[in-house]
């Protein structure tokens, strides 16, 4: 297996009942790299990470971990790696100090102290130590249950929605925290349903009913949606976009409209000349301001999705 993989799968497939949660997803995840799986609910993102934790086996399929194949989850293996569930239980009665200690033995680590002092500085918890985890806020829940995953020192971490229902400054302190542990080496595999977050990330998986619609870098995706990206602000967008995706709209080389809002963000084929504040205001739309955009992970989700769906 090459050095540079933390995670390779190949064709994993599970079903539950008459629902295949994934059909043959084939994942690699380097050393030393976030790696994010993202989709909406029911994409698989859950499935994918329990597999990866030995929470659950595939049905069909290859999977190894840091360089040995794996048929079933040893107890030394599970020491390699931190799992952070969706649904991650901390002890409610017990301090931030106690459920650390309780987690620490669990994983067998024995004299935890200094690691668990550590991992209190590093999450800004330690003024927070004495109290009960019942009573902590909601992006501060995250960041223990974080901590907890940590105290082992795993060398893969896996992360199931972590900023799901947090505060946007909790949202973003967590993030400074993922881009510290990766700075540290550590290999990282989070599944978002945020796209904005998954910008973040060396790699992106996008995912969709169990299989990747698309895999690489944030840019390389980019490039799987060729054309030009323009964003119109309107305060008439349901208007403007049905005026748009008229069959005979007429104008040249518009590929797609999405709605975003009040925005719309229409491709053209690359190169198309695109009158498109001219072409509003004489159907008696004025849009606010149209202008050449960077096309984001969600404005290429949508993309393939329709590309799929149209196929």
């Amino acid at each position: 297996m090459n050095a540079e993989v933390a995670i390779a799968a190949g064709g994993l497939t599970k079903r539950f009942g008459e629902t295949r949660a994934l059909d043959g997803l084939d994942l690699t995840a380097r050393h030393g790299e976030m790696f994010a799986l993202v989709g909406p609910d029911g994409a698989g993102k859950t499935t994918t990470l329990r597999i990866l934790a030995g929470v659950i086996r595939p049905d069909a399929g290859e999977l190894s971990l840091l360089g040995d194949r794996i048929r079933r989850h040893s107890r030394s293996l599970k020491r390699r790696i931190g799992y952070l569930a969706q649904g991650f239980s901390l002890y409610g009665d017990l301090s931030v100090d106690e459920n650390l200690a309780f987690f620490a033995e669990i994983y067998g680590v024995r004299d935890f102290r200094r690691r668990r002092d550590e991992l209190l500085e590093f999450t800004r918890l330690t003024p927070f130590r004495t109290r009960l985890a019942g009573r902590l806020s909601g992006g501060m829940k995250k960041k223990l249950a974080l901590a907890c995953s940590l105290i082992h020192q795993p060398e893969i971490i896996l992360l199931d929605e972590p900023t799901t229902g947090v505060d946007p400054v909790s949202r973003r302190d967590f993030w400074l925290i993922l881009g510290r542990l990766l700075a540290e080496g550590l290999s990282i595999v989070v599944a978002t349903p945020y796209l904005d977050e998954a910008e973040r990330c060396q790699r992106v998986g996008l995912l969709r009913d169990g299989r990747f619609l698309a895999v690489g870098t944030p840019d390389e995706i980019r490039e799987r949606v060729p054309g030009d990206l323009y964003e119109v602000v309107t305060t008439d967008a349901r208007r403007a976009r049905r005026l748009l995706t008229a069959s005979d709209a007429g104008l040249a080389g518009l590929l797609e409209v999405q709605a975003q809002g009040d925005r719309l963000h229409l491709r053209f084929r690359e190169g198309s000349d695109a009158p498109i504040a001219a072409f509003l205001e004489a159907n008696g739309i004025v849009p606010e301001s149209v202008r050449r955009s960077v096309p984001t992970l969600e404005n290429l989700y949508i993309s393939l999705l329709s590309r799929e769906e149209s196929a």
